[in-house]
């Protein structure tokens, strides 16, 4: 199956503002950090859908995942 991701800031850097990324049936966030190459540590919001999301969270090919890593102001 195919989910839409969507990264921000630096996680974009190399690999894109939006792109699709093929899954197994029941696929999770967690898998596609790893296939993108993300350590868990640089996750800091995760949304699915436009909602709090998990990393073990099962996916459906209509799922829209946001990947936001931290983020440092003043």
């Amino acid at each position: 199956m195919q989910i839409k991701v969507r990264l921000f800031a630096t996680l974009r850097n190399g690999r894109g503002k939006e792109l699709l990324t093929e899954l197994q049936e029941n696929g999770t966030v967690r898998d596609i950090i790893a296939l993108l190459e993300i350590p868990e540590t640089e996750v800091a919001i995760l949304l699915i859908n436009g909602r709090d999301g998990t990393l073990d969270r099962p996916l459906l090919e209509t799922d829209v995942v946001s990947i936001f890593p931290p983020v440092g102001g003043g």
